[in-house]
């Protein structure tokens, strides 16, 4: 049981036997004793009064005589106004650094038979361009609370669905036959993604030559926009693709496998994966089919035109159009049909997507729609949003091709990772291989760390220099503080030492190496915050603080050097913990930490 429990439990037993009262471990108040006051753990005093009808000071002194003589583990207190300040016995936080020593899987709950299923849906691409900046963010996020939910003892499913249709893809397919002179990725050495955003970016450049032309004719811009002749080429291309066309169908099948093989590229690169890959050309049929359903039972209505509308006036929200006029889908058509095809292919407990904060209104109107559909889990639907994430020379737009691609700056990164090493020196004696490996877990680091250290909801700026720094609240000086301590340990093994998790009961523990306990000792507490409001930003803060505490520990201790055996043994299995925390933690980010650096 976890100290604070422990404590709670105490209170509550303190009120019934000093005042009679029967009271909840949620009416008891702890929080860590400020630094600046002798005490481990703080009682908030304030609410008990009006049991014991005594001043606040009177009540601290009464509850804290109470529990140094009734709970071993209370070896003394202090009262400060209405605070009771608990100084916690040594042998505890030992206890609580042998067990979590000891523990493979310390701060992680294990998964249960019954165990809820929660699928996390992320990355979400379309294959008209291939992943930039913005997809970075969406599948480190996703991808990080994937691994925070099954440390939280829930099993998981990654998926991702790909937007593989549509009129943005038919722009990249028309310009490519009309302008692309049959270049394939094998032609030309360009990554299938890359290749096919090329063409996506030219479109949109003869899109606007024309729309100029026609304006200069006398049109106006509006009737320009609809009229030119590339826009209507690509719209007649979108229907023939939903008609089957043969040729149309074998031109996006070939192009959407280029964009697939560099998709995986890019994947592997970033250490993201998924357990099954949704297409919209599936789902999109299957949620056509239940926007059927639902007009002919009276849920959505049909205008004049023979568009299909829902009205969601009812609910707070607006009119949203389901089906367009010439019978094409919309992305919310595909959303339902996606909804559903994964609820028939897994039981899920909980289904999160990781979609930008821009999509915010697109899933309350998602839930309501399969509620009213007659789904149970429409409402249950969580909408992981987050904020855009920009460079510091502003933002991206994929048509003008100022995107900045998520290839070229992981290798940027790497570029990076390795001036700045090699500038300090860092990795001397290493081999080729190992450099470039060791670049490239240093740049990952970075650019991960980074990216989920900042609060999801919030909108950031990713500068790369400022990220790959080997000091401050980098993922670089975290990796480096791990690799520090398996250097320590590396050299105690060598000189033949054996480390024993049966520690020395008798020790006297500094302030630092027991404040450093106590901070290990919140692993699971976070891990679980983490967990019950989605949060990687959690995780990442504390394993900076941690570290930031243990390098104040190295500075100030002696660790191979110390005499005292029982001293030594102590600071190196400490060590050794934090070392694996941090391991762990990283982990939970999908962030690798070296053994040597």
């Amino acid at each position: 049981m976890h100290i604070d429990q422990i404590i709670k439990e105490s209170v509550v037993e303190a009120i019934g036997s000093l005042y009679g009262q029967t009271v909840d471990t949620s009416a008891v108040q702890i929080q860590n004793t400020r630094k600046d006051v002798e005490g481990d753990m703080t009682v908030v005093v304030f609410p008990f009064l009006r049991f014991s009808k005594k001043a606040p000071e009177q009540t601290g002194e009464e509850l804290g005589k109470y529990l140094t003589e009734n709970v071993d583990l209370v070896e003394n207190f202090s009262v400060i106004k209405g605070f009771l300040n608990l100084m916690i016995a040594q042998n505890y936080w030992l206890s609580v650094l042998e067990s979590a020593a000891a523990d493979d899987t310390f701060g992680f709950a294990q998964p249960q038979e019954d165990s809820p299923l929660v699928m996390v849906e992320y990355s979400s691409p379309n294959t008209n361009k291939p992943l930039h900046l913005g997809h970075i963010r969406n599948n480190l996020l996703g991808y990080s609370i994937g691994e925070i939910i099954k440390a939280n003892g829930n099993k998981l499913v990654k998926t991702n669905i790909v937007n593989d249709r549509g009129i943005h893809i038919c722009k990249s397919m028309y310009a490519w036959q009309q302008w692309g002179e049959g270049k394939t990725p094998q032609s030309t050495g360009i990554k299938g993604d890359h290749l096919v955003g090329d063409f996506y970016v030219l479109f949109d450049k003869h899109y606007k030559q024309e729309i100029s032309e026609l304006v200069e004719q006398g049109m106006s811009k509006e009737d320009a926009e609809q009229k030119a002749p590339s826009i209507v080429a690509a719209r007649d291309m979108l229907r023939k693709w939903e008609a089957k066309d043969p040729e149309v169908t074998m031109l996006w099948q070939t192009m959407n496998q280029w964009v697939y093989a560099g998709f995986d590229v890019t994947y592997k690169e970033l250490g993201v994966d998924f357990d099954k890959i949704y297409h919209e050309s599936d789902t999109y049929l299957v949620g056509k089919d239940e926007v059927f359903r639902g007009l002919k039972e009276g849920v959505f209505y049909q205008r004049e035109d023979q568009s299909v509308w829902a009205d969601l006036t009812k609910d707070g929200l607006d009119e949203k159009i389901l089906l367009r006029s010439d019978g094409t889908s919309v992305y919310m058509t595909q959303d339902i049909g996606t909804a559903k095809l994964r609820f028939d292919d897994y039981k899920i407990d909980k289904m999160i997507y990781v979609v930008g904060n821009e999509q915010n209104y697109h899933f309350q109107v998602l839930s309501v729609l399969l509620d009213k559909l007659g789904y149970d889990w429409g409402k249950g639907l969580h909408h992981f949003s987050y904020g855009m994430v920009e460079l510091p020379h502003g933002k991206m737009k994929s048509r003008e091709g100022t995107v900045v691609d998520a290839d070229d700056l992981m290798a940027e990164m790497i570029e990076v990772a390795r001036k700045t090493s090699e500038e300090l020196g860092k990795l001397e004696g290493y081999t080729d291989e190992e450099l470039n490996k060791t670049y490239k877990i240093i740049a990952l680091g970075a650019l991960k760390y980074f990216m989920l250290k900042v609060d999801p909801k919030k909108n950031m700026l990713f500068n790369p220099e400022e990220s790959i720094d080997f000091n401050g609240n980098t993922g670089p000086f975290i990796q480096y503080t791990h690799a520090r301590i398996r250097s320590v340990i590396r050299k105690a093994t060598k000189k033949g030492i054996q480390l024993s998790f049966d520690l020395d009961s008798t020790l006297n523990l500094s302030e630092k190496e027991q404040e450093l306990i106590k901070s290990l000792s919140l692993y699971p507490t976070v891990v679980k915050e983490a967990g019950d409001i989605y949060s990687p930003a959690l995780i990442a803060n504390y394993i900076y603080s941690l570290v930031k505490e243990f390098n104040q520990f190295y500075h100030d201790h002696t660790i191979l050097g110390e005499e005292d055996e029982s001293v030594r043994n102590f600071r190196l299995v400490l060590s050794q913990t934090i070392a694996d925390i941090v391991k762990s933690g990283m982990g939970l980010l999908g962030i690798e930490v070296p053994e040597r650096m």
